[in-house]
């Protein structure tokens, strides 16, 4: 299958490569000022991988998106809507698209396929692509397991069998909302327990990780999806890689936030929060632990006193 990949940051390349490495003939796309579009023309390395010569590179989005059957798109979410403006014009009849991104657009609260479908047209054949795993494990021949949705299952379906391998070993989604909000938020509990370990109270997890899964399993539930999708891959399956990894960039901006330290590279989870706040309030559900994290970062509360509020607030049932 032609497979093209537009982006080119640390998970966009590696799904190249991936691609790549099962079988497929791979176009990688960049745009021509970005350091890591230039970096790989000149090197074909960034921090991670090596792409292999045969994936070839280009910084015009129209010949990537022609080449390509399959097409992921692997961006940050907030670039989203503008990006999908720049696809309309160019022919996508048959092709599948594929979003590997994890975030919910903050001005709106909405999901990424629904902002896709906006500005594309709903006619588009769109599949998510979330779940745990990090380029540096992937590349080490570490396995991990992760999970494919869209409104279509028999895009689902093509979309495993396409990419599921012993490396990846892929499943079949069926809750859209709840995978899409699952994957999102994730990011935010990787902020929190980033700053739980930047105050030493790295044992406060387990408990982040109890009451984090219940108060988004409340919000997809009011939300139209199913509450239990929450404890499936795309959310409570990605703790481990967010709320512990070393590789996390969520939880190293949270540690880093607490400590003081420079962080300069993308935490999704920060323009998550916001949105979620904004669901909060359109769906009346409480979300304390998005609440918190949302507080401390835009509205300037100690960081220390308001986690502990949160996870030492008065006696109630569990």
């Amino acid at each position: 299958m032609r497979v093209s990949v537009l982006g080119c940051g640390r998970w966009g390349t590696f799904l190249a490569w991936y691609a790549n490495k099962i079988g497929h003939t791979v176009t990688l796309w960049g745009r021509e000022s970005s350091k890591n579009y230039l970096a790989l023309n000149k090197t074909r390395k960034n921090d991670y991988l090596t792409l292999p010569h045969d994936v070839m590179l280009t910084n015009s989005l129209e010949q990537a998106v022609s080449f390509g059957e399959l097409i992921i798109i692997s961006i940050s979410s907030q670039e989203l809507r503008l990006f999908s403006e720049q696809l309309r014009p160019i022919e996508t009849t048959s092709k599948i698209f594929v979003l590997c991104m994890k975030g919910l657009e903050a001005s709106s609260g909405k999901r990424l396929s629904q902002v896709c479908n906006e500005v594309v047209g709903k006619n588009i054949n769109l599949a998510i692509w979330v779940g745990p795993g990090h380029v540096q494990d992937y590349h080490n021949d570490i396995p991990n397991c992760m999970v494919i949705d869209s409104e279509n299952i028999e895009i689902t379906k093509k979309v495993v069998e396409e990419f599921s391998s012993d490396l990846i070993r892929l499943y079949y989604g069926s809750d859209l909302i709840g995978n899409e909000i699952g994957a999102a938020a994730k990011n935010v509990m990787g902020i929190a327990a980033g700053m739980l370990d930047g105050l030493h109270y790295s044992s406060l997890k387990g408990a982040l990780m109890a009451r984090g899964t219940r108060e988004l399993s409340r919000l997809v539930q009011a939300m139209g999806g199913n509450g239990l999708t929450i404890y499936g891959l795309s959310h409570l399956g990605d703790y481990e890689a967010t709320l512990f990894s070393q590789h996390s960039h969520n939880r190293k901006f949270g540690q880093a936030f607490v400590t003081g330290e420079t962080f300069d590279k993308l935490a999704e989870g920060v323009a998550t929060v916001q949105s979620l706040k904004y669901l909060s309030q359109q769906y009346e559900v409480d979300l304390p632990i998005c609440n918190a994290v949302y507080d401390i970062l835009f509205e300037n509360k100690d960081t220390k006193e308001t986690l502990l509020n949160l996870f030492l607030r008065p006696v109630t049932f569990e």
